[in-house]
């Protein structure tokens, strides 16, 4: 007889996991009420994204004291990956306005946290050696990385076309919005970070994967690859040729598309077993 318990999910839900879901909405929802005008609710929309981050930190903790890892499966990478991200956003809201960044980026960090705990686990993963782990563990946080950058990108691109036009009562200029040439300075730092931490978890994972006698031929090795060279490219063509700004921000937008292509892939082969 079949074992149904492998589509069931690997554990239950945390309590601090519903907290950390209630805290994101409402700090998507202040953020966006900041953005209609009411600045003065700022300190308070910051201060919900802060217990969203320090529930989801409490859940993740919860989960390793039932031996459950956050590279242990993607399911764990990406509920991983949303707590990367929030954690930057909080980290850049220290120094510049990005209340508009936060209305976006609070929802995306919400949804991949609902899509690792709540979407059906698959088969039950092998044991992953160390060398699986730190693979995992350093491509979310590449990702993460690239995920900031990305955000802070899609910015850029929403202030200069709105400055371009001439209409400064968009959203884009609701409580003054980061200026934009540290937004670009910024990305790119980011990238510069990212970058290694991803070089490192690639070559990993082409390591591990022929450690475990697979074909490379499965469309994510590819895809992952094409992020990579994206990425690259961002970084010469920048040092190289003065890139900056609109055409900078969009091939890092490609890039970053590319990474959510892969975890994608993963995700539903993941889930159909």
């Amino acid at each position: 007889m079949p074992r149904t318990s492998e589509r069931l999910l690997a554990v239950a839900p945390s309590p601090a996991f519903w907290v950390a879901v209630v805290a994101y909405t409402a700090a998507a929802a202040a953020l966006l009420v900041v953005l209609g005008g009411h600045a003065r609710l700022r300190p308070l929309a910051l201060a919900l994204v802060g217990v969203a981050f320090a529930a989801h930190g409490a859940d993740i903790g919860w989960r390793g004291t039932l031996h459950v890892h956050p590279a242990q499966s993607v399911r764990e990478a990406l509920g991983f990956l949303a707590f990367i991200i929030t954690g930057g956003y909080l980290l850049a809201s220290m120094r510049y306005r990005l209340t508009l960044g936060g209305a976006a980026v609070m929802p995306v960090s919400l949804v991949l946290l609902v899509v690792a705990r709540l979407t059906p686990a698959g088969t039950a993963p092998d044991d992953l050696s160390t060398l699986g782990r730190i693979h995992i563990s350093l491509a979310t946080i590449g990702v993460g990385v690239f995920a900031l950058a990305s955000a802070l990108s899609a910015i850029y691109l929403v202030e200069e076309r709105a400055l371009r036009r001439k209409r400064f009562d968009t959203l884009a200029f609701k409580d003054h919005g980061a200026p934009l040439e540290p937004l670009d300075r910024l990305s790119h730092r980011l990238i510069w970070v990212g970058f290694p931490i991803f070089t490192v978890a690639l070559v990993l994972g082409a390591i591990w994967v022929s450690k475990l006698g697979e074909s490379l031929d499965r469309p994510e090795y590819p895809l992952a690859a094409v992020t990579w060279i994206f990425y690259a490219a961002l970084l010469v063509v920048r040092q190289v040729y003065g890139w900056r700004g609109r055409r900078a921000a969009r091939l890092n937008l490609a890039g970053f598309a590319a990474a959510l292509l892969v975890l994608l892939i993963y995700l539903v082969r993941r889930m159909a077993g």
